[in-house]
């Protein structure tokens, strides 16, 4: 038997040696191989085409390793906002790039990133060149970015979803009194609307008004640009959307908010047409990832003699108490990039960029202080993408300008706490929890027994004191007084455009007006920009890129789906919230 596990061992051993010689050849070749423009070359006569068909975060690592095992593994690594809008600049000034076609849009990303999108794809527009764009089914979103094309096709038996905008709320209490599984919450806030699903079983007053605002404020802005850019009334958009009149090709044709009916053979020939190109020829083209990573290329080596440095910190995702990592907000990897930008002395300014719906408050106070100690040494600007609410907010209230996206979700200054509690549910079942202690106060908190009002009462005074920390935090960063910080807080939240007119924000734009503040606050008339933070490598992902290796997430995602996984995900982030939550009131999705 210990024969036949030597001889299994080494014959592991000799497959485990050659799979790693394999990977180290590769990376070799990569290493001498990469790192080089000349595998994207762009010819005279090419159409950029803007197919976003991967999710966008505002930041994605693009370390030595990442553009070695992007090569290894073929992915395109610069399908992050920035990226793909610095390739839209880039290609405004490109003599070969003629047009771009933006064609079957699945875009998978924020409000206030589309946008930041459309806005670059304006300017591009703006220099005389053209935009099309085609789609056989259009969102509602898609739409609001492609409507600033010169012409839009739609499939004919396809469709656009013009309706308006909405956000759907589950409430729980019939079901936790039904089951005996309960949230015990303590909140401060009238608008603290978070945890109302687990108090009520329908919306109060005070949310629906805060979420009529919102999604009025949002719809506004989106019909004002529409407006401007199809000649279409802002009174007869909204006629558009009440009566649905973009359900058919045809009525969207008639309702003048696409161009033509016609098939993508049809699209692609006027795409022709335009150029010139012969019936019986190809177009030129090339997908916006792979220009992402030659215009970055082009343009890092432009600033490669630059010395000055403006760090763009990314906060992206929830905030966790601990590390953090690409997904999430903690204050080890946030607070260690500010820490190194702050001593770096080619750093003369941070811009941080807030993406974040809340979370921990603790690990917002962290984070608060080390941007503090930094704005001591430097300026810092903060720059808010579609999130910056609550914790997402208390992180960027002490920064010396802040920039919010008319459709940025900011505010919700407001704090809570929940405890999961099975008591009648054990109960039902027959299970009783017996406990012995040594003192008074010894259990603070069981899953198993109901909450005391002594119990609720000491974590009520920790909620408030939070809170009450929270409103002195903006009072101090944002020269208000704690007494009208509080009229403006209590949970409520408001978009970019409303944050503008009570103080929560300083200015409506994106990443490129909080870079130019900040290069104006540090005398800089030339720049390059440093990313960051840099996270520790998951080699298991790393291989996910190889046809025979798959991550946990990626086989999640295969078995429940993406909408399910996203589900799960939420529920295993609740079960690693501790202590007092700084959360955006609900899981929002407006449709």
């Amino acid at each position: 038997m210990n024969f036949l596990k030597r001889v299994l061992a080494t014959i592991v051993g000799i497959f485990v040696f050659i799979g790693l010689c394999f990977v180290m050849l590769m990376i070799i070749g990569a290493i001498a191989g990469g790192g080089s423009d000349d595998k994207v070359k762009i010819k005279e006569n090419t159409v950029l085409e803007l197919n976003l068909d991967q999710a966008i975060p505002d930041y994605k690592p693009k370390s030595e390793e990442d553009k070695i095992f992007n090569e290894l593994f073929g992915k395109e690594g610069h399908n992050d906002l920035f990226d793909i809008i610095s390739a839209i600049e880039y290609a405004s000034k490109d003599e070969n790039i003629k047009g771009i076609s933006i064609k079957n849009l699945n875009l998978q990303a924020g409000m206030a990133q589309t946008k930041a999108l459309r806005d670059a794809l304006k300017e591009f527009k703006n220099t005389g060149k053209f935009i099309v764009a085609y789609g056989d089914i259009i969102s509602q979103k898609a739409y609001y970015l492609n409507s600033v094309a010169d012409s839009i096709y739609l499939n004919p038996v396809g469709a656009l979803d013009f309706k308006g905008l909405s956000s759907e709320i589950l409430y729980y209490k019939d079901f936790q009194e039904k089951y005996g599984l309960k949230m015990e919450v303590i909140r401060h806030g009238k608008y603290k609307s978070a945890v109302e699903p687990y108090l009520a079983q329908e919306m109060s007053e005070a949310n629906r008004e805060q979420i009529s605002v919102f999604l009025n404020s949002i719809w506004s802005n989106m019909k004002n640009e529409i407006s401007e850019s199809r000649g279409v009334s802002v009174a007869q958009l909204d006629t558009i959307a009440d009566n649905l009149l973009t359900r058919t090709a045809t009525k969207a044709a008639d309702s003048k908010l696409i161009d033509k009916v016609a098939y993508v053979d049809e699209f692609n020939d006027a795409i022709k047409n335009r150029l010139g190109v012969e019936e019986d020829k190809d177009v030129e083209t090339v997908s916006i990832y792979k220009y992402a990573k030659y215009a970055a290329g082009k343009i890092r080596s432009k600033k490669a003699k630059i010395k000055d440095k403006i760090a763009v910190i990314y906060a992206q995702g929830q905030i966790m108490y601990g590390e953090g990592d690409e997904k999430t907000i903690g204050q080890g990897s946030i607070n260690k990039a500010l820490k190194d930008a702050r001593e770096d002395e080619k750093i003369k300014a941070v811009v941080l960029r807030v993406n974040s719906p809340g979370g921990s408050a603790l690990a917002s106070e962290l984070i608060w202080r080390e941007i503090e100690r930094t704005k001591a040494v430097k300026p810092v600007i903060v720059s808010m993408g579609n999130l910056a609410a609550s914790g997402g907010y208390y992180i960027a209230c002490n920064a010396d300008k802040i920039i919010a996206e008319p459709s940025t979700i900011t505010g919700s200054i407001g704090v809570f706490g929940t405890l999961p509690n099975a008591h009648e549910f054990m109960n039902n079942i027959g299970i009783n929890a017996e406990s012995v202690q040594t003192n008074k106060n010894a259990i603070t908190y069981s899953f198993f027994e109901p909450l005391s009002q002594e119990q609720h009462d000491v974590i009520k005074e920790g909620v408030v004191d939070i809170y009450n920390l929270f409103v002195k935090r903006v009072a101090d960063g944002r020269k208000m007084t704690p007494e009208a910080v509080n009229e403006i807080a209590q949970g409520r939240v408001w978009t970019g455009s409303d944050a503008l007119n009570i103080g929560l924000v300083d200015e409506i734009g994106g990443l490129d007006i909080a870079l130019k503040y900040a290069a104006e606050a540090a005398e800089l008339e030339d720049y390059k920009v440093k990313e960051l933070p840099h996270y520790e490598k998951d080699f298991e992902k790393m291989l996910s890129g190889f046809g025979f290796v798959q991550t946990k997430e990626s086989l999640l995602k295969e078995e429940l789906g993406a909408r399910n996984y996203e589900i799960m995900q939420k529920m295993k982030n609740i079960t690693k919230m501790e202590g007092a939550q700084m959360l955006l009131p609900y899981d929002l999705n407006i449709q």
